[in-house]
């Protein structure tokens, strides 16, 4: 594992002191490192997103009708 040395402002400091002593994380790297993890995932699914969105775009104009749409969003979903 890399070793890193950081500096954060009083607020931050006190507000990472707040959770350790809360329980919700047994040391400063633990919860560093579980910012960072779900940083990680909050751009992969603004990635996914991202292209689920072009690839809509790219689809065209649909001819269906709001119900068929629906229908087929509840079925592929229920196939997923």
């Amino acid at each position: 594992m890399a070793r890193q040395t950081i500096t954060i402002n009083e607020p931050n400091d006190l507000w990472v002191k707040e959770k350790i002593r809360g329980n919700e994380y047994a040391s400063k790297s633990e919860l560093i490192n579980d910012l960072i993890r779900k940083q990680r995932e909050r751009e992969e699914e603004r990635i996914w997103l991202r292209n689920k969105l072009i690839k809509g775009e790219k689809s065209g104009i649909s001819t269906k009708i709001m119900a068929e749409i629906l229908e087929e969003a509840k079925r592929r979903s229920n196939n997923e």
